[in-house]
């Protein structure tokens, strides 16, 4: 694509969007841009690109300048069906994304992991994984640099580790990573998809462009994605927690990779049978990229997890205060759940993707969870999941500050409170990392005031645990 001779349109100015607009500038570009909102970290972005060139479009010049633009660049926040999507079709005029942009200029090999949950875990372990090897990379994509910030700094002897979601598959089309990872599929974005059938469709386009030359690397214990390998002409190779395979699996404890030793579990830091499969996915993509096993032991006995991914905010009088904020979906928090060693208040909800609750509850009577307390958008729709299944240690408290404060009071020494919503956070928050931040503050708060009701003068932990709870 020669980007001097076309005039763009990026719409939605979030990290992606933003990264997209500077990447075409810095490339000659025309470029338009475009956010519903026009204050806070929006209107920051639109001074910024201004500044650089861009020129900001506001509500009312859109259909005129749809017209003029060649192009419309979607960031991964608004859906393909979106009315300026389907106007600009109408026209005749390509919708694309960032990641396409950053696709079509990367130079050097990429590893594209894709799936519902575990995607960043298993990106974050590649990056550490190429580095220890001496290799320069880059953890990109849905999590860490935008694939177009990527592109510019890795050199053609680098490695791409990108995290790709299917709202980024939506509008990619060029990207063909040597190494294709798929760790599982579950029940997620359904307000946005419409179906398991179109989700599935999504994930399993990280495959289309692989050729014999290529490797899919794909759960052998997921039904959907072992049925993946019909589908694609690249090598495919498989990694599994439950029987030995041609790759990745589990074996007397140790990870092993085609015979040969390469970890043992307990060298393994983070824990669970969630992260044994992201940490076996990781070895199979890094040894077909040619990494050394000694390399893989060194970056994995390290790794302590990713940040809101069971991450120990503190303990305070017996009760330990646990955020997974980054547990999106059900099947996520279920494997939280799965993980305690401890009876836990669970705090679940948030924005509503259309998920069916029901196995959710069903689970957690047979967990370690004693009470759950439900918050946000679905709140209402969480508690008729709970009363279906019988689930009756439930309290429904749609203020996510009051919700954290009744966890607080409910929990008794010797047990969890764990945030794990199973739900999106954009009901009340920005992001699932702003969610966890202030479930921080405030347990920390409460532990605070506690502390000082109790006339013990002692002050909670305030830093944050370097190892993953199991």
């Amino acid at each position: 694509m020669l980007f001097s001779q076309q005039v763009f349109l990026v719409a939605g100015l979030s990290r992606s969007g933003v990264s997209a607009a500077e990447f075409l500038l810095s490339r000659g570009a025309k470029v338009y841009a475009y956010d519903d909102a026009e204050e806070g970290s929006a209107q920051k972005a639109m001074a910024s690109l201004a500044e650089k060139g861009c020129r900001i479009v506001h509500r009312e010049e859109l259909s005129e300048c749809a017209k003029e633009c060649d192009i419309l660049v979607l960031s991964p926040g608004i859906p393909i069906d979106h009315p300026l999507a389907r106007f600009f079709r109408g026209l005749g005029k390509r919708v694309t994304g960032e990641m396409e942009l950053g696709a079509l200029a990367l130079s050097c090999p990429a590893v594209a992991v894709t799936g519902t949950n575990g995607k960043t875990t298993t990106v974050t372990m590649l990056e550490r994984i190429f580095r220890a090897a001496g290799k320069e990379c880059f953890a990109c994509g849905n999590n860490g640099l935008p694939l177009t910030t990527a592109a510019e700094k890795l050199k053609s002897s680098g490695v791409a580790a990108v995290e790709v979601s299917s709202f980024q598959l939506e509008t990619l089309s060029s990207l063909r990573p040597h190494v294709a990872v798929v760790l599982n599929i579950a029940e997620d974005h359904l307000d946005r998809h419409y179906n398991m059938e179109n989700y599935i469709y999504l994930k399993r386009k990280l495959l289309k462009n692989c050729t014999e030359s290529e490797y899919a690397v794909l759960n052998r214990d997921d039904p959907v994605v072992r049925s993946f390998a019909e589908h694609t002409k690249a090598h495919v190779v498989w990694f599994s927690s439950k029987e030995r395979v041609e790759g990745a699996y589990l074996e007397d404890d140790h990870l092993c990779f085609k015979g040969e030793k390469v970890l043992s579990t307990d060298d393994l830091s983070v824990r669970g049978e969630h992260n044994v499969q992201n940490a076996l996915a990781a070895i199979a993509a890094a040894k077909l990229m040619g990494v050394g096993s000694e390399a893989i032991e060194g970056a994995l006995s390290s790794f302590k997890g990713v940040s809101h991914r069971l991450e120990k905010v503190l303990e305070k009088n017996g009760v330990i205060y646990i955020d997974d904020s980054k547990a999106t979906n059900v099947d996520s928090c279920l494997k939280a759940v799965a993980g305690l060693d401890r009876e836990t208040v669970l705090l679940v909800g948030g924005k509503d993707k259309g998920e069916q609750f029901g196995p959710l509850f069903s689970a957690l009577k047979r967990s370690r969870v004693v009470h759950a307390v439900l918050f946000g958008e679905c709140a209402f729709r969480l508690m008729n999941a709970a009363m279906e299944e019988n689930f009756t240690a439930v309290t429904l408290c749609r203020p996510f500050e009051v919700a954290v404060r009744v966890a607080c009071l409910t929990a008794r020494p010797g047990q969890n409170v764990l945030l794990s919503p199973a739900a999106a956070s954009f009901d009340d928050f920005r992001s699932f990392e702003e969610r966890g931040e202030k479930f921080a503050s405030l347990v920390k708060a409460y532990a605070e005031c506690a502390a000082e009701a109790a006339g013990d003068g002692e002050r909670g932990e305030t830093g944050k645990e370097d190892k993953a709870l199991d």
